[in-house]
């Protein structure tokens, strides 16, 4: 019995043994894991899972210098506790800047090629030798048809790690005028640095805490006034006492006294930096910390957005990546409490989006070019934040917003019934719809018939319609929201994608002319971020027109890429208004025929 009851002692000790040893492998490699996360930097690393090339450092070419007359040292953050908490990335103004700035951060660019007449040719041959790292949107044409122009030859997607503190807004909103009420443009006193340090730090752990307004409104305002770093749009913010002078073209941030701050900036608030052609047309804004300012003849209650409408606005891509996705990317959180100044007003662009501006303010819209007033805000962000085409970085969104939380917001927008897509067989005798976004200038089907005969024999509902620029945006909507499929080649009318049911189906043709990196990168990737699944079907020589403009034998068949040297302008000539499509069914079929088993699963 001894010898019986030993033998289970020595096996119940290795059983411990083994899990002992077990336990410390288990533990061992937790902590290893750990610190390779830590040190590895994982926002980097997860930005590169999205599919697109990261590289260490952007061109400084790219970095406009647009700082005028400041001082180094006014510029530079304290080092006090309450600097500390409210950190923001520098501005980067020239290389050693740059440089100095970045020492202990790396940045993670990525990168969008995109051709425009103003750049170096250099420049354009180093770009188009991979086609697959992105170009331009290209969907252009004169008149009513869609025209997006020539655009920045690169933007970049460069990472910061920020640490934000977001102050709440204030909410009854009101417009006060200066004779009316003398003290309403003066802040609240009595606070002691321990309240305030207190309520920064509450504010910081708690969000959008209202309670702790009055005493974060007495802080002031050290980081730099503008961030120029972003390769898309230039933005400045401020908090503190603000006057906006719409004839002086200029917002002016009130230095308390003792101050030795000396800022001056220069902005055009509409989101295609480095695109001269499109800016040319854009109000420039002066931006400056001053002593001395106009009275104030308007007192406002919510912060401030000015931003520009002119730019390519009239062009559904255009409407959408350069102003709604931005604008909704910067004043969502605000709650519809936030007051929009909007230079280069367009009236009829209001209007046609005007059940937009009505979900993201309740106040009415200001032409900052014709306002005769002097307005003073509390908080003010002039330009909109924007980062690649037609998406939202959640990473360095406010509240990290995301294609998906703007794909809602559009559905809830326009009233549309589907959220998401029904599986096939839950509504009995129900056959999927698909929608043909038809052409009738450059990009057509030229065998629509033959598609949608296809289409219907193999179990589509199809429905085709033409979107344009005088498409009713509504009418447009709901007709959209209201398939399963969505399919037309490489346009602007892909746009309308925004307002599929969520796991809908987008299938973009893409025409002959080494056009998939642009195609993915205007609609594929924003496509798949808005929670769609996405099919990209590139045609072959046989299913382009310019076969029946050119020998088969064409350098324009056998190395489509080495037109692209020619900078975008030709680029579009070349492949896009003079081309169409004969989508050759047979090939096409197995597109439509996966998609329908998407829908079932």
């Amino acid at each position: 019995m001894k010898a019986v009851e030993r033998a289970k002692l020595v096996r119940s000790l290795r059983q411990e043994s083994r899990r002992l040893r077990l336990l410390v492998l288990v533990i061992g490699f937790f902590l290893v894991t750990l610190t390779f996360v830590i040190v590895s930097k994982p926002d980097a690393l997860l930005f590169n899972l999205n599919g697109r090339l990261s590289v260490d450092q952007a061109p400084r070419s790219l970095l406009i210098r647009q700082r005028v007359d400041a001082d180094d040292a006014g510029s530079r953050r304290s080092a006090d506790t309450l600097a500390a908490a409210a950190e923001d990335p520098k501005v980067v103004d020239d290389d050693n800047a740059a440089k100095e700035a970045h020492a202990n951060t790396r940045d993670v660019i990525a990168p969008t090629l995109l051709f425009t007449t103003g750049a170096s040719e250099e420049e354009k041959r180093v770009l188009t030798s991979e086609p697959e790292q992105g170009k331009m949107m290209e969907d252009t044409a004169s008149g009513g048809e869609d025209e997006e122009g020539s655009k920045v030859l690169l933007e970049g997607h460069q990472e910061h790690q920020e640490h934000k503190v977001t102050l709440p807004t204030v909410s009854n909103y009101t417009i006060r005028d200066a004779a009316e009420d003398s003290d309403n443009g003066k802040q609240e006193d009595g606070k002691t640095d321990s309240e305030i340090k207190l309520a920064m730090a509450v504010a910081q752990s708690n969000g959008r805490d209202r309670s702790h307004q009055p005493a974060l409104d007495n802080l002031e305002w050290d980081k730099p006034l503008c961030d120029f770093s972003n390769f898309r749009a230039n933005v400045c913010e401020m908090r503190g006492n603000i006057r906006i002078h719409p004839n002086g073209s200029s917002v002016m941030y009130m230095e308390p006294a003792g101050s030795n701050r000396d800022e001056q900036w220069k902005i055009k608030p509409y989101p295609r930096k480095g695109d001269e052609l499109c800016l040319s047309h854009i109000t420039e804004v002066t931006v400056q910390s001053s002593k001395v300012a106009p009275e104030c003849t308007k007192y406002h209650d919510v912060p401030a957005v000015i931003f520009a409408l002119t730019g390519y606005t009239g062009n559904l891509f255009h409407d959408f990546t350069d102003v709604l996705v931005p604008l909704f990317t910067t004043a969502s959180e605000f709650n519809g409490e936030v007051q929009f100044l909007i230079t280069d007003m367009a009236i009829w662009w209001t209007r046609k989006y005007a059940v937009v501006f009505e979900k993201l303010t309740k106040y009415p819209l200001i032409d900052f070019n014709k306002d005769t007033e002097v307005r003073c805000f509390k908080h003010a962000i002039i330009g909109l934040h924007a980062y690649m085409e037609f998406t939202i970085d959640p990473l360095k969104a406010p509240h990290n917003y995301s294609m998906v939380d703007f794909n809602t917001f559009m559905r809830r927008t326009y009233s549309l019934p589907r959220d998401s897509v029904t599986a096939l067989g839950e509504i009995p005798k129900t056959r999927p719809r698909l929608l043909i976004i038809s052409r009738q200038r450059t990009r057509m089907f030229l065998n629509l018939k033959e598609i949608v005969a296809m289409a219907e024999e193999i179990g589509y509902e199809v429905v085709v319609e033409e979107a344009n620029v005088n498409s009713n945006v509504a009418h447009f909507a709901k007709v959209v929201n209201s398939v399963d499929v969505m399919m037309g080649v490489h346009g602007a009318g892909l746009t309308n994608c925004v307002f599929l049911p969520h796991s809908a189906i987008l299938i973009q043709i893409v025409p002959w002319g080494a056009l998939d990196g642009i195609c993915r990168i205007d609609f594929g990737y924003p496509a798949e971020q808005m929670g769609l699944r996405y099919k990209h079907y590139s045609i072959g020589v046989h299913e382009s027109s310019l076969t029946d403009q050119y020998p088969m034998d064409h350098e324009i068949f056998k190395n489509p890429l080495a037109f692209h040297k020619n900078g975008f302008e030709f680029v579009r000539q070349t492949f896009m208004d003079t081309q169409n499509v004969r989508l050759d069914c047979n090939r096409f079929r197995p597109i439509l025929l996966e998609a329908l088993d998407q829908l079932n699963q």
